[in-house]
């Protein structure tokens, strides 16, 4: 069925350049981190729905994710994307490049957290921003959460990617690998406080790897 959505709705309306990114990150050993191409498509939808200008990407890997919003953002749009893998991120800058949005993308080589604190300490950062995404280190998921609280604008939205985890946040943890049982704990933790925070409103979606879809309301 995942197939079969892919191959009628997704990629026949994949940009050229996201499907040689996509082809390129599979190649990739941790190519698997990279998100769903279906998860994009959402995603370019919910910028639109916004007419976003103005968002925050906290992990980018190979920039999959980063590449589909320059391509949805208009032209004088800005992304603060952060991630300390710069070696990562330079496997998917050509197709940046290629695309002629590298304009739009202020990439920044560090652990996202000091840099988050350091938007904070600019009043004029809270709430200046239409829409965030996050694809990073889940046991840092909650502490990535409070601060998007205030730099995204209410009504704006934070989709939060990988969030069952391949599955395991389902299983009983004795059916789960021991590689994957911290972050497993960590996810679980996370949805759990998710799903109860006023602040929101949220759809939990099984699209890709689990996706969380959060619209701010105060």
């Amino acid at each position: 069925m995942w197939q079969y959505i892919l191959e009628t709705g997704v990629y026949p309306r994949e940009a050229e350049t996201l499907k040689e990114l996509r082809n390129a990150n599979a190649k990739h050993p941790l190519g698997f981190m990279g998100a769903a191409p279906d998860a994009g498509q959402l995603i370019a939808m919910l910028l639109k729905l916004l007419n976003a200008k103005k968002t925050i990407e906290v992990g980018v890997f190979t920039g999959y994710s980063l590449l589909l919003t320059a391509l949805t953002i208009p032209h004088d749009g800005k992304i603060i994307a952060m991630d300390p893998d710069r070696k990562a991120y330079e496997i998917g800058l050509p197709f940046i490049k290629k695309a002629g949005v590298e304009h739009k993308i202020d990439f920044i080589e560090s652990p996202a957290l000091p840099v988050l604190d350091k938007l904070l300490e600019d009043g004029a950062n809270e709430g200046s921003f239409d829409f965030g995404f996050v694809d990073a280190d889940k046991n840092n998921y909650w502490n990535y959460h409070e601060r998007l609280m205030r730099l995204v604008k209410i009504g704006g939205i934070v989709a939060y990617d990988n969030t069952l985890w391949g599955g395991s946040v389902a299983l009983a943890e004795e059916s789960v690998s021991e590689a994957k049982r911290e972050w497993r704990r960590s996810t679980l933790a996370f949805n759990e406080a998710i799903s109860k925070d006023s602040r929101l409103q949220i759809a939990f979606l099984s699209i890709g790897d689990g996706l969380i879809i959060c619209i701010r309301l105060h």
